[in-house]
C-alpha cells in the first residue's frame, strides 16, 4: 500500500503562515495516532523530551499519521540532536529541539537536520523518501526545503539570543514553551509569570521580521486563540491525553446531566 506523498506540501504550506494546529502526543500507541489522524488536526508532535516515544515508536507513529495524510514532528529528548537525523530518516516532517539557548546550539540542530552545504546530514532516508513522493534524487534536491529545523525558546538566555538563533541558516523557525520560558523568567518561582505575556509578543515578531516559523503550546483552546493573534501560525493544542480525558468528562457529564 503506497503512503500519501505527506512531505512534499506540508512544509512550504507552514512557511506561509497560515493557522496550522497541532498537538503533542506522548502515548506512543499507532492505533491512538491514527484516531487522531482522522480529526481536522493537521499534524503531530511526537514527544520524546516528556512523552513515552522512543525510536520504534516514532516509526510506527510516523506511518499511523501518513496513512491518513498528516505529517509528524518529533521534539527530541535535551542534548539528543543526533536522534534528528535519525528521525528524519523515518519520514518525520521536522524536528522540534529543546533547549536552544544560544548560536552554537542552533548551529548544531542545522547540522543534524540539513544536508550539505547548509548543514551535515548523512545520507539514509529510507522511509522518508517514499513519503515524500520523490525520487531519490528529488528528495536530495528538496530535503533542506522539505525537512522543518525549529528550535525551542523557552529560557532567559535564549531570548537574548533571539535575534541571533533566527539569523541562523537552516533554522526554520521557532517554538515556545511557555512553561519552561516562566519557570527560567521567574528564577524556578511560577508556571505563569508575567514576563511570558511580553516575552511571546516579542518573540512572535521577531520570527516575523526574520521571515521564520513562530509555534508555540496551548494548553487549551482560548490559549491559543491568544496565541494566534499575538502571531503565532505553529500552534501545538493540548496534548493526545487531554483530548481523551476532556472528551470523556465531557460525554459522562453529558449523561449523568440528562439521566439524573
Amino acid at each position: 500500500m503506497a503512503f500519501p506523498a505527506v512531505l512534499a506540501d506540508f512544509a512550504p504550506t507552514l512557511r506561509r503562515g497560515g493557522l496550522h494546529l497541532s498537538t503533542f502526543c506522548q502515548l506512543p500507541d499507532p492505533n491512538a495516532i491514527e484516531a487522531l489522524a482522522k480529526t481536522k488536526l493537521d499534524s503531530f508532535i511526537f514527544d520524546m523530551q516528556h512523552g513515552m516515544f522512543d525510536e520504534a515508536a516514532v516509526l510506527a507513529g510516523v506511518a499511523a499519521a501518513s496513512l491518513e495524510g498528516k505529517p509528524a514532528f518529533v521534539r527530541l529528548p535535551v542534548d539528543a540532536g543526533g536522534l534528528a537525523s535519525r528521525v528524519l530518516d523515518f519520514g518525520a516532517a521536522g524536528v522540534v529541539c529543546p533547549m536552544v539557548n544560544t548560536v552554537a546550539d542552533a548551529e548544531r540542530l542545522v547540522s543534524y537536520i540539513k544536508f550539505p552545504p547548509i548543514g551535515a546530514r548523512s545520507w539514509g532516508p529510507r522511509r522518508a523518501i517514499p513519503l515524500s513522493g520523490l525520487s531519490a534524487p528529488g528528495y536530495l534536491a528538496r530535503a533542506n526545503e522539505l525537512t522543518l529545523a525549529i528550535a525551542m525558546i523557552e529560557t532567559r538566555q535564549a531570548l537574548d539570543n533571539l535575534d541571533a538563533i533566527l539569523a541562523v541558516p537552516g533554522v526554520d523557525g521557532v517554538f515556545v514553551g511557555p512553561s519552561d520560558l516562566s519557570v527560567s523568567l521567574s528564577g524556578g518561582a511560577t508556571l505563569d509569570s508575567a514576563e511570558v505575556a511580553s516575552a511571546l509578543d516579542h518573540i512572535a515578531a521577531r520570527a516575523r521580521t526574520a521571515g521564520k516559523i513562530a509555534g508555540i503550546f496551548a494548553i487549551n483552546p482560548a490559549y491559543a486563540v491568544d496565541c494566534a493573534t499575538r502571531g503565532y501560525s505553529f500552534i501545538a493544542l493540548m496534548q493526545d491525553a487531554m483530548f481523551m480525558q476532556q472528551a470523556a468528562d465531557g460525554a459522562v457529564a453529558a449523561v449523568r446531566e440528562k439521566a439524573a
